[in-house]
């Protein structure tokens, strides 16, 4: 097998779309297992990835790999609606004891987009209005509805004309709060004049149908933004009759150190979208409401032929076991909190350390030049490839790419981290004492 993808890593460009065979490292990897990839070149590299925020229980897990078997051999295929069978039924039924309360019914599909779609379409439908508020920085999938609200990077909306119908007003910011005043207060106190000026200027509030959100901003750069905003969106919501989305499909299952980031912020969404960590690396999603709401959107009015295939709602099963079992949403809660802890040591050591974000295991490392403290997209390259070099792998995020994000699986102990964190250590080193020789020829 390695010969022959050695082989076909030499046709990539032949083979796949640039846009999905160029994005980074592009290591070609022959085996998964825990923490880990088992590349090509026969090295072993530790993954802080965890396939996007996806593996929480870890590559492979056990558990997961045997429910995706049994599954195999009784159903490989749905559709549901068509056929009804266990797994779906079991995994609906099992979701309502992690999700806040009230959120109780699902139209499951197979992507965190899809599920976007569906709870737009779903918020329409129940309100009978024709406009949606986003916020600014979010990323909400790359179809042309999620794209609508999709605003982390302007590339991805580049002559594709999504549709009018939606209204963006800033993500939080504490930028600016002046000294002494509480920042969540000075969040939420921006968030009500941003959408009074949008209600006074461009739609009424009685038009609106949903606003979206991410409750951490994830691709847009993972920003956690303070309680009090969310709390504030909500309020605003209720006051309008304006349903209230969290997008969850990166802060699912665990990652903030809760199930959801609804309760780690004790915000209750209408609809929620989840998916990454709901099947360990199968595709499945899920548009998640009340019951009241869902008995609104009639027979026809969305439907799947994949959604809620039955061996990924097996693997789905097996995931929410594992995540209780090992106790994983508890271990992320700690490993990030001391993950958290050594990297703010690690920025007092380095100058190209900005910012660090982080809320359980969903954690940003911010590069910036030494010396203006601009936001570094080039540092982020360069620091990742030399990481990958020693044996880990990050992923990037931000608008300029200035983002490193360490998302390991939740199974991720404190060796791991240690390990990890030091060759990314060792690897800002590097970088900071290649560049300083130029800032010198620069006079810089």
């Amino acid at each position: 097998m390695p010969n022959k993808l050695n082989e076909l890593m030499n046709e990539l460009s032949d083979l796949l779309a640039p846009t999905m065979a160029k994005d980074h490292p592009n290591l070609p990897v022959v085996k998964e297992e825990g923490c880990y990839y088992y590349g090509l070149d026969g090295k072993t590299y530790l993954d802080f990835t965890s396939g996007i925020a996806t593996a929480n229980t870890g590559h492979r897990h056990p558990k997961v790999v045997e429910a995706i078997k049994k599954g195999a051999d009784e159903l490989m295929h749905g559709p549901s609606g068509v056929i009804m069978y266990e797994s779906i039924l079991k995994l609906a039924k099992e979701l309502t004891t992690v999700l806040p309360q009230g959120l109780d019914c699902f139209f499951f599909a197979n992507s965190g987009t899809e599920a976007i779609e569906g709870a737009i379409k779903l918020a329409k439908h129940v309100t009978r209005r024709p406009y949606v508020v986003s916020f600014t920085g979010c990323f909400h999938g790359r179809s042309l509805g999620a794209l609508s609200v999709t605003t982390s990077k302007a590339k991805y909306r580049k002559f594709l004309q999504p549709n009018g119908l939606t209204y963006q007003v800033p993500y939080a910011s504490v930028e600016g709060c002046p000294e002494g005043t509480d920042p969540g207060e000075y969040a939420a106190r921006k968030l009500d004049k941003d959408l009074n000026s949008l209600f006074k200027h461009q739609v009424t509030p009685e038009e609106v149908a949903c606003m979206i959100v991410e409750p951490v901003l994830g691709e847009g750069g993972y920003i956690v933004p303070p309680a009090e905003w969310l709390k504030k969106m909500r309020e605003i919501c209720s006051e309008h009759g304006i349903l209230l989305i969290f997008d969850e499909v990166q802060t699912g299952f665990g990652r903030t150190g809760e199930w959801f980031a609804a309760q780690t912020f004790g915000v209750t969404p209408d609809i929620m979208a989840i998916a990454k960590g709901i099947a360990s690396g199968l595709p499945l999603s899920a548009t998640v409401a009340s019951k009241e709401l869902m008995k609104q959107w009639p027979l026809g009015s969305h439907g799947t032929t994949f959604g809620g295939n039955p061996i990924a709602c097996a693997a789905g099963l097996a995931t929410l076991e594992v995540l209780k079992e090992e106790k994983l949403v508890e271990n992320a809660k700690a490993m990030g909190s001391y993950a958290t802890n050594r990297l703010l040591e690690m920025k007092k050591r380095y100058a190209s350390v900005g910012s660090i974000r982080s809320i359980g295991l969903m954690i940003g490392i911010e590069i910036v030049d030494p010396v203006t403290g601009v936001p570094n997209g080039e540092g982020v390259i360069n620091i990742l490839n030399k990481s990958l070099e020693k044996g880990v792998l990050f992923y990037l995020c931000g608008n300029e790419g200035e983002v490193i994000r360490m998302i390991p699986p939740l199974t991720v102990n404190k060796e791991q981290i240690d390990e990890g964190l030091s060759l990314l250590e060792a690897s800002i080193a590097e970088y900071e004492a290649e560049i300083q020789p130029l800032r010198k020829l620069q006079n810089v």
